[in-house]
């Protein structure tokens, strides 16, 4: 077994690997850059070596500085997470020469199954199930046409080096077919340099369900079952879960025996990942073999109660799989959701900058578990991706999984930085995910104008109220006992309030009780019981027995209060108040129409106008770039540019001026 290992990676897949190293009792090796030097895996692993500046090209994708780093410690592994340096064959075979082991699979594996021309080939000639489909180079929009005839309508067409949505996509008829295939080759181009594009048949409602296969180098292969990836956006992940809703044992069983099939047929030795797209009436069809460890594992980790890391290592030092596929069981449900720093409201703009505070829910051995490369304090990026946390919870039965990932957001408390928890709780109680009923266009259709606070609406608002309520009355009977009132002369405290929450009014009769207070509204007593103090942000609670955690803050006359995903500002006062209030002019907001706002903090890399310059309706104005995005601000009508607020090369917070017009 090895004595040292290398991490050629970063944030909460890092902080990771090290987890599982220390317990196996390997030394761990951390490599970071400029941004990352004070980051949560650099101090969590036993030694540290700088490799460059923040951005990734000249740092965590410089092989050579890797091996340096190897050299430097004496690791005589390297782990590679995910992304980066992962799925490069160059990397593995640089490793090789070096005589430093690679935990992962062997460079023809990765070679073979990254092209997906050549692994679809491979798959057909496995025996496993592929769409159909035409592979051989096209060359040029009229053959296309005439192949997506012949495949039938609608077709999809994809860069053979593609990745992440790029170069893909879906025609429905012979102009689309032309323009797709022209612009799948020049963003193919692009992107990887590969040009190559071929076309299958698109399936309909189509669900995105994957493999996990585990191999070694005797020539042994599991399947340790699927994982559901179709809740998406823009081809992202979202949430995952194992096992899939959809599959009956059957489908499960066939769809397992030709991953494994495929992963003997090109040797593979390591965790790997098949993914299959699954129709409407469970016909499933070869995707693309990732040859790599998915930032989805730890469902499947839950469901089998293996160490997916672990098992890694001892495959890459030699050892035999320790079980056959006899002894695997399916135990329970696990569901994932991926916690980012990204604006849900803001059509998921990234967000970056300080964690002021950041807590995350108690882990609780085989019911929930949080994966996480951040801390308080620490900062968000604009260098890397948004990823925040990854939240794994896991049950019995769905239900109750469901229920534990619900609770665990509510307890999930991020300041500092926007964050997609609003947008995953809406998603986990929409009817159709809760009944299993989606597939990978379930967001698009949903929320085809994006996201916003009314797709997350609380089903219970007089509960919000309530707890409004609740932490006046708490506030109010703290400074009755410190204001020092004379023996007979204490304040008197009305039972009878108002609570505001937006234009909705809710009366509600507030009385003391043992641990808390009896809050009745329509009739309707709530007795909620709590010993939450006033400045704390998670209030632990029973609402009529029933137990429920949700984050509470004052401020000033509001208590903000979020809940399942909905966050609401109640303002707690008497009848009398409230009346005199409704009668108060609302104060209009500022006028900002004439100022070009930042959407997202980030880098902005381009100012394209200046002072005195007349511009026309889409017109670029200037970019912006964070976290791998580059915005592009663009003229909503013709204007004149007045002034310029802000410089090339300055780093802009949200809603930061950056133009102004005449």
């Amino acid at each position: 077994m090895f004595k040292k290992i290398l991490i050629a990676n970063r944030g909460e897949i890092a902080c990771r690997v090290i987890k599982t190293a220390r317990r196996m009792g390997i030394a761990t090796v951390a490599v970071y850059s400029e941004a990352d030097r004070d980051a949560r895996h650099v101090t969590l692993a036993d030694e540290a070596v700088p490799i460059g500046p923040p951005p990734s090209a000249q740092s965590y994708l410089v092989v050579e500085r890797i091996l340096d780093a190897c050299r430097a410690t004496g690791a005589e592994a390297v782990h590679p997470g995910y992304g980066f340096l992962s799925e490069n064959p160059a990397f593995c075979r640089a490793l090789e020469e070096a005589g430093i082991a690679f935990i992962g699979p062997k460079a023809h594996a990765i070679e073979r199954m990254g092209d997906k021309i050549a692994s679809k080939l491979l798959a057909e000639g496995a025996g496993v199930n592929t769409i159909p489909g035409y592979t051989d180079v096209i060359r040029d929009a009229e053959q296309a046409v005439a192949i997506a005839r012949g495949i039938g309508y609608p077709v999809m067409i994809k860069a053979s080096a593609g990745g992440g949505g790029k170069g893909l996509r879906v025609a429905r008829g012979d102009a689309e077919t032309r323009d797709g295939f022209q612009s799948c080759r020049t963003e193919a181009k692009n992107a990887f340099g590969d040009d190559r594009v071929f076309i299958e048949r698109f399936i309909e409602e189509p669900r995105h369900i994957e493999i996990q296969v585990l191999g070694d180098a005797h020539g042994n292969a599991v399947y340790l079952w699927e994982r559901e990836c179709s809740i998406q956006r823009r081809h992202q992940k979202v949430i995952e879960e194992a096992p899939s809703p959809f599959l009956d044992a059957a489908t499960r069983k066939a769809m397992g025996e030709q991953a494994v099939a495929l992963a003997k047929a090109v040797q593979y030795q390591s965790a790997g990942t098949v993914e299959f797209v699954v129709d409407a009436q469970r016909n499933f069809y070869f995707l693309e073999m990732n040859t790599r460890l998915q930032v989805e594992h730890p469902v499947t980790e839950m469901i089998t109660g293996l160490d997916l890391v672990e098992q890694m290592i001892r495959v890459a030092a030699g050892e035999r799989l320790a079980f056959g596929q006899r002894d695997l069981r399916l135990d329970g449900w696990a569901i994932e959701a991926r916690i980012n720093a990204e604006d849900p409201f803001r059509n998921f703009l990234p967000s970056t900058g300080r964690l002021v505070r950041y807590l995350p829910p108690a882990e609780v051995p085989g019911a929930v578990r949080v994966d996480t490369g951040v801390y308080e304090g620490g900062e968000v990026s604009m260098f890397y991706d948004s990823m925040i946390a990854k939240l794994i919870v896991h049950g019995d039965t769905r239900e109750q999984a469901l229920e534990r990932m619900r609770e665990a957001l509510n307890a999930f408390y991020i300041r500092g930085v926007s964050h997609n928890i609003p947008f995953v709780a809406a998603v986990l109680q929409h009817p159709r995910f809760v009944s299993g009923r989606f597939h990978t266009g379930f967001i698009a259709e949903e929320y085809p104008a994006g996201f916003n606070p009314a797709d997350a609406p609380h089903d219970d608002p007089a509960f919000l109220a309530v707890i409004g309520a609740f932490a006046r009355r708490r506030y109010i009977d703290r400074a009755v006992r410190i204001s020092g009132q004379m023996p007979g002369h204490g304040r008197k405290v009305d039972a009878q309030w108002v609570v505001l929450i937006g234009a909705e009014q809710y009366p509600v009769a507030v009385e003391p009780i043992d641990g808390g207070y009896r809050i009745t509204h329509k009739g309707t007593a709530h007795e909620v019981r709590s010993a939450w103090k006033l400045g704390e942000p998670l209030f632990h609670g029973t609402c009529n027995g029933r137990p429920f955690v949700l984050q509470l803050e004052r401020r000033g006359l509001r208590y903000r209060i979020v809940h399942w995903g909905t966050q609401v500002d109640a303002m707690v006062m008497t009848a009398r108040g409230a009346e005199l209030l409704a009668l108060m002019p609302d104060k209009p907001p500022p006028d900002l129409s004439k100022y070009l706002l930042s959407p997202m903090p980030g880098l902005l890399t381009e100012v394209a106008v200046q002072p005195g310059q007349e511009v026309k309706a889409g017109e670029r104005l200037a970019a912006i770039e964070a976290m791998k995005m580059e915005n592009v601000l663009k003229a909503e009508r013709d204007c004149v540019v007045a002034a310029v607020l802000a410089r090339q090369g300055e780093s802009v917070a949200v809603d930061q001026p950056i133009l102004e017009f005449a």
